[in-house]
């Protein structure tokens, strides 16, 4: 038999240690027709976390080493998440096209597509958005609804009371499994037929956070209380661990999925993956230890 020599393109992974990232980088290798190349600003938490591929050091803030760490790429996954720096997303891209990179695929969100959202993280999006369609490279747009694993922010009061507090119990989100968005970024870095594409990233139905916690509970085996916060609770939660104008979007995309504007279920995983949306229980199952089950560990390239 007669082994094709030619090398493995490579594929570039910026957010490796994040939820998607790391996710993206499993996915690669475990695909195994790409070289995994991750792109992080400490190459040693990226061994420890057992990450697949060569980590080489780099930062969104300075050009010239995120343009040597891009150099050979064929195609880079981007995630950026600071919007006090639109730079990031501009050194990414004249990063790419100095390097000779041919695909960009970027996290963006479902809300970009709203006119009604108009808060300071979905207008950078926007913003990113447009800097990537106008850099003349080949680009796909990733946007996801809000990840099923921001349940995890309900573990320890689950483990511990029993107890999921949240703002506005009632209001439905189209929430996706961050696995079928890292599932989406693999078969967009990997195909040429994916540039030029935008996916709406949802789960199969929307969910209200007492919808969440009764699922959670009927996986776990025992019953939850949801206890739902004031807008000055939740403020007061949120300003203990992001700065204001993060704290002033999680408010305004709070009262906008209240209103019934983040429920509609889209067929971007679909499209990406062939393949439907896992639901909230899968996901539940997949992390019950971290809410206090008995089970066994997460298969390889999960994410807690």
């Amino acid at each position: 038999m007669i082994r094709d020599a030619r090398p493995r393109p490579v594929v570039a992974v910026t957010g490796a240690t994040g939820t998607v990232g790391r996710l993206v980088a499993h996915g690669l290798a475990a695909d195994g027709s790409a070289e995994v190349r991750l792109l992080v600003r400490d190459p040693d938490k990226a061994a420890r976390a057992g990450l697949p591929g060569r980590a080489v050091a780099a930062d969104f803030g300075e050009a010239a080493p995120l343009r040597e760490a891009l150099r050979g790429a064929e195609a880079v996954f981007v995630v950026t998440g600071d919007p006090l720096r639109p730079d990031h997303d501009e050194n990414v891209i004249a990063a790419a096209r100095a390097a000779g990179v041919r695909r960009v695929v970027k996290l963006s969100a479902l809300a970009v597509l709203d006119p009604g959202a108009q808060d300071p993280l979905t207008r950078w999006q926007r913003d990113n958005e447009e800097r990537l369609r106008a850099s003349g490279l080949d680009w796909t747009l990733l946007r996801p609804r809000a990840f099923m694993s921001n349940a995890l922010g309900w573990a320890a009061s689950v483990r511990e009371e029993g107890v999921v507090r949240g703002l506005y119990g009632s209001g439905r989100n189209a929430c996706v499994d961050p696995r079928d968005v890292a599932d989406a970024a693999v078969r967009a870095l990997l195909d040429p037929a994916c540039a030029g594409r935008s996916y709406a990233l949802t789960g199969p139905e929307p969910l209200s956070p007492r919808d969440q916690t009764d699922t959670l509970g009927e996986v776990l085996g025992r019953p939850l209380e949801f206890v739902e916060l004031t807008e000055d609770e939740a403020v007061e939660r949120w300003r203990s661990r992001w700065p204001e104008h993060l704290v002033r979007a999680l408010l305004e995309g709070a009262r906008r999925q209240r209103d019934g504007a983040k429920a509609t279920v889209a067929e971007g995983v679909r499209e990406a993956t062939g393949r439907p949306p896992r639901g909230f229980a899968d996901w539940v199952r997949a992390h019950a230890h971290v809410f206090g089950a008995v089970a066994a560990a997460p298969p390889a390239g999960d994410t807690v």
